[in-house]
């Protein structure tokens, strides 16, 4: 077992883990936070997507020991503080959320993405996201979960 200090949401947090734990299964198990799923570990999915200092990481190829020292935000975190409640709105307004499975590592995807180009084309969007790209199969959820970027010529998807 290895003694581990973190910051996750904003809270201290200090545990022991088993070295081959890996983050989700640290943050769903030992710290009752379920928004991140476990789905195909191998980090093809997304459904385990968590910021861990600030940028967007699988948590299911990130060992707990690993985020020693670091801070993890995790889709409860960004829920709560408001950061991501326009997405959230625009998510359910177009209909993209699926099965709503994959929606967290979408929804902290597309908070990054949107924080680093505000106005992602439709070439971009998806290299980001990707491998939640399932989401981006039709123009109008592309256009749905980015705002403005509707590439030139082309309509505004209707609600």
């Amino acid at each position: 077992m290895h003694e581990i200090s973190l910051s996750v949401n904003g809270e201290t947090v200090r545990e022991r883990v088993e070295a081959r734990k890996t983050l989700v299964d640290f943050l769903r198990e030992d710290l009752g936070l379920t928004g991140s799923h476990i789905g195909c570990e191998h980090g093809v999915c997304g459904a385990c997507t968590v910021r861990i200092d600030g940028t967007i990481m699988r948590g299911c190829l990130v060992l707990a020991v690993q985020c020693n020292g670091a801070r993890v935000e995790t889709i409860e975190g960004a829920s709560d503080s408001g950061e991501i409640a326009d997405l959230q709105e625009a998510f359910q307004r177009r209909n993209a959320l699926q099965c709503g499975y994959c929606t967290p590592g979408m929804l902290l995807s597309a908070t990054y993405l949107l924080s680093h180009t505000p106005k992602p084309s439709e070439d971009v969007a998806p290299i980001v996201t990707d491998p939640t790209v399932a989401v981006f199969r039709t123009r109008r959820r592309k256009a749905a979960l980015w705002p403005g970027a509707v590439t030139a010529g082309a309509s505004e998807p209707a609600p």
